[in-house]
């Protein structure tokens, strides 16, 4: 618990509460000093000692070394503005494909300047502009994408098409890592969870969500090389007609689970769970007809029947993941 403080109140009427000494001189406050109020969604009510001055960019200094594409992106998931890289020598070839590698990863993010031993890379995003179900709308696009081409790819043995679903992942994780970057800003910006209308709590439940939709992503890269394994062979007969009607059951479980969650509801997501037993019913009619009728595709149908069903399990945690408005507010 914090300090405590008691509230008085003048004869005249009005509240007040002296601010901690120790507090105010570390800000540089005086006399006179202006302090920005604000009440964040949850009832608090913020003081901003910094108010009508510039914020001072957050700058990470990195060094080369085996890790260095994970440390930007790491930096770059923890908000900062400013990343420099730097080397008491000089910054190699490989160094350099390293980090134009990885900048190429994540939306916003641009070299501004470069020499022989220091590459400095800027964020360039406003927050307030990129509202998080907007962002999870769009990966979540991808993604159904991604699961609606690739499992036509599979069934006819289109090996191209399965490629061009693997490229599209790369556009999805961009969005995961920016949507990261922005529940991480709202939760230590309280004036822009408000403008944003997204609280702490809700941004906890928007990381889950994005998660799962960049997991169904990487099931499907998973089926677009069971694909590339088939060589081209196609399902015929009753096993195509069983196998696309499983997967209309899975694609119609994510489609629900996200509206549930973005929707708040509870009624829509347990009918995502309640589907369990038809998908179990559905696996194992495949199972039986892929060894009578394909026996050369039966370990690659099996596989991507597999992943089919845990982009299912992933669906149910999504629609786990709604929770009812009136619930909501009584968090806040």
């Amino acid at each position: 618990m914090g300090e405590l403080r008691r509230v008085q109140r003048t004869a005249s009427g009005t509240f007040f509460v002296c601010l901690p000494k120790t507090w105010a001189k570390t800000r540089g406050l005086q006399k006179g000093s202006l302090v920005a109020l604000s009440q964040s969604g949850d009832g608090k009510l913020c003081i901003d000692a910094k108010y009508g001055s510039e914020v001072s960019p957050r700058v990470a200094l990195l060094h080369p070394g085996p890790f260095l594409g994970r440390e930007i992106i790491g930096t770059y998931l923890l908000g900062f503005d400013i990343i420099r890289v730097e080397d008491k020598t000089h910054i190699g070839f490989e160094v350099q494909e390293v980090v134009r590698n990885t900048v190429s990863r994540l939306v916003g993010l641009e070299i501004i300047e470069e020499d022989y031993s220091t590459i400095v890379l800027q964020c360039l995003l406003e927050p307030s502009g990129f509202p998080p179900e907007k962002i999870l709308r769009r990966g979540y696009a991808i993604a159904a994408g991604m699961h609606r081409d690739v499992v036509s790819a599979f069934v006819d043995g289109d090996v191209s098409l399965a490629k061009s679903v693997m490229a599209r992942d790369d556009e999805g994780n961009r969005l995961y890592f920016l949507l990261v970057r922005i529940l991480r800003t709202i939760i230590q910006n309280p004036s822009l969870s408000d403008s944003l209308g997204v609280s702490p709590i809700e941004c906890l439940d928007y990381r889950l969500a994005a998660s799962l939709v960049e997991a169904i992503g990487d099931e499907c890269v998973r089926i677009s090389l069971k694909t590339e394994e088939s060589k081209g062979l196609k399902l015929e007969g009753d096993l195509r007609r069983l196998f696309v009607t499983f997967n209309m059951t899975c694609f119609e479980a994510h489609e629900n689970a996200l509206t549930a969650f973005l929707g708040s509801n509870v009624a829509l997501a347990e009918k995502v769970r309640s589907t369990r037993g038809k998908m179990t019913e559905q696996f194992a009619c495949i199972e039986g007809a892929v060894g009578e009728q394909q026996p050369e595709l039966m370990p690659q149908v099996l596989a991507v029947a597999s992943f089919l069903r845990q982009i299912y399990e992933h669906s149910v945690d999504l629609s786990d993941l709604a929770v009812p408005k009136k619930t909501q507010e009584g968090f806040l």
